[in-house]
């Protein structure tokens, strides 16, 4: 009856129902009772007021009975949340790092990714962190949630029972662009999975393919900016969002607010360097002072965004 997505589905469903049934239950008795009271004790029939002195077995029902109610919703809460609690010591370990406004995914071997990819049937352990401000981790479809809290190392498990491809929320107010901050998580079988996995040991920590240094510049920028959560504040396509657009913008006189000072000033590679390492030194004019993440970047890396920015034109 409660199939899902993930091992907790049965758990939380049936909480959820025995609550739910408890409401109805209790929603429907009392409207009956309110209607009952108003027809039977109607003033038209009852011209003459009684008093009653009290009733100790109703004052002891409506005392034990609410009881009873509350332990059991406190049992299933319980048995479902030790559950949640109790991390198998053989669940594959993946970082979720929340920024303002999109999810990163680090795993074992240091790749990097903006979807979630596990294996079917296997324990995964989340360490759900943040780098700026409150943010949530939430898949619904395997009814789990993790507050990510600034500072904090959280965490979270679930194991998946069907392949497919679900969907990933922040459920924690975090700023303009809160919801748009979607992500996916891609359940793959063990055996694909492995495939995917010892494929991306060829990729250094957020790198390219070693020894590819015939590349073209810039080739990975699309993926950088990406996983590095840039296009969740700057389009590619000219559309003002938080941040300005990263189109057209290489090569032009850009108007920033420098020290409160408004100046003129190239958007050369410097430039662009500056304001990728160092956002609130050079902010332009008609946005607002937004804090953007501190970005753990290589110079590798920091190139390759740079040169995909300039190809934006």
């Amino acid at each position: 009856m409660f199939s899902g997505s993930s091992t907790f589905v049965s758990e939380v469903d049936q909480a959820f129902l025995f609550i739910l049934i408890i409401s109805v239950i209790f929603f429907l008795g009392i409207t009956f009772a309110m209607i009952y009271f108003v027809v039977r004790y109607h003033h038209k029939k009852n011209q003459t007021v009684s008093q009653s002195s009290g009733n100790l077995t109703l004052e002891l029902l409506w005392t034990v009975i609410p009881t009873i109610l509350v332990l059991g919703m406190f049992y299933y809460g319980f048995i479902g949340y030790r559950h949640m609690k109790t991390i198998p010591p053989d669940a594959l370990e993946i970082q979720a790092l929340g920024r303002m406004w999109s999810w990163l995914y680090t795993y074992e071997n240091g790749y990097q990714t903006d979807t979630l990819t596990v294996p079917l049937g296997k324990p995964v352990k989340i360490r759900v962190e943040s780098a700026d401000v409150l943010h949530s981790f939430y898949i619904p479809a395997f009814r789990i949630k993790q507050d990510a809290v600034p500072g904090m190392k959280n965490y979270v498990w679930f194991e998946a029972t069907e392949t497919g491809i679900f969907d990933i929320f922040c459920a924690e107010y975090c700023g303009d662009r809160h919801s748009y901050m979607l992500s996916l998580v891609k359940v793959i079988p063990q055996e694909e999975y492995a495939t995917w996995y010892d494929g991306t040991a060829q990729f250094a920590p957020a790198a390219g393919p070693a020894g590819d240094a015939e590349r073209k510049p810039g080739s990975r920028g699309p993926m950088l900016v990406k996983i590095k959560g840039c296009v969740a504040c700057h389009s590619i396509d000219g559309a003002p969002l938080v941040g300005p657009t990263f189109k057209g913008v290489f090569g032009h006189q850009v108007t920033v607010i420098t020290d409160g000072q408004e100046r003129e000033i190239l958007a050369d590679e410097e430039y662009l360097r500056r304001s990728i390492l160092e956002p609130q030194a050079d902010r332009v004019k008609g946005f607002e002072n937004i804090p953007m993440p501190l970005q753990n970047l290589t110079e590798d890396e920091l190139a390759e965004i740079i040169a995909y920015i300039k190809e934006l034109q």
